[in-house]
């Protein structure tokens, strides 16, 4: 213990010294109103149409990636638009719902997340495909509207 008159001196100092310490590091501010599990339904409201046109409007126009289910990858909205269409084509219906472990990160104009989506389908054929297949996604705010920029696409191997 220190002596009585060394007390206010001891307090000085130990003020003085924490006043130079480094302020903590702060995490990037996060910000409300990114997308939300339901966007990303409406998404997968779209596809379920089985016509790409219906969910152009959730994706960014210009050279970005998107990895699908078949064939490998596209390398922009429109190549992913054309090609999407022979997969597409072989399906009489598809209903497709976000699973409830859907996770959506964002910090700015920028939203990262992924989630599990369920399938229903019914081929042309007739045969009925059902399955769960794996979401991760990329939106970046544009114009006030956020819009896909990279998707990748994947079923696990059976």
């Amino acid at each position: 213990m220190l002596p009585k008159p060394l007390m206010p001196l001891f307090l000085v100092l130990l003020m003085f010294s924490t006043l130079g310490a480094a302020p903590p590091k702060k995490s990037p501010a996060k910000t409300s109103g990114g997308p939300d599990k339901a966007l990303l339904q409406k998404i997968w409201d779209g596809w379920s149409t089985l016509d790409p046109e219906n969910t152009a409007q959730y994706y960014a126009q210009g050279p970005h990636t998107f990895f699908d289910i078949a064939p490998l990858k596209y390398s922009s909205w429109d190549e992913y638009q054309k090609g999407v269409v022979n997969v597409l084509a072989d399906f009489k219906s598809a209903k497709l719902t976000v699973n409830d472990d859907a996770e959506i990160h964002t910090i700015g104009d920028h939203a990262w997340g992924y989630s599990t989506v369920k399938e229903d389908a019914v081929m042309k054929s007739g045969k009925r495909e059902m399955g769960t297949f794996r979401w991760t996604f990329v939106f970046e705010k544009q114009n006030g509207k956020w819009l896909l920029v990279h998707e990748h696409i994947s079923e696990p191997l059976h």
